[in-house]
């Protein structure tokens, strides 16, 4: 069955680095536009980041761009967050997405908290 398996979570300094990771299985991994999203207690899900099956277009929110970086590895079916100078806003449960066509699937989440 599809399953997305996210790591790398967990409490960052303001300031700090966190890298997030997502390994994906049972469907074509490679084929599939792979996104981060979040979720803050209380405000609706947010899209972070957005990459393309081949890796090569990525898009940012406007609250991220410049902090965060998107990248993918189709050969370990693996796509990463790469978060620097967190902020305190930054805090939320961050989801993995894999879309194609019809297809949507999403991963149960890692909680990432910024907090001094």
């Amino acid at each position: 069955q599809v399953q997305l398996v996210e790591s790398g979570g967990g409490l960052a300094q303001p300031g700090g680095s966190l890298t997030l990771s997502c390994t994906g299985s049972g469907f074509i991994f490679r084929l599939y536009t792979m996104s981060w999203y979040r979720q803050a207690p209380g405000k609706e899900r947010e899209l972070v980041a957005d990459i393309t099956s081949g890796g090569g277009v990525t898009n940012y929110s406007g609250s991220v761009k410049g902090r965060f970086t998107i990248s993918r590895d189709n050969v370990k079916n693996t796509v990463y967050l790469q978060m620097i100078s967190l902020k305190p806003e930054d805090t939320a449960a961050y989801y993995c997405n894999a879309s194609r066509s019809v297809n949507n699937y999403w991963g149960q989440g890692t909680q990432v908290t910024v907090s001094s």
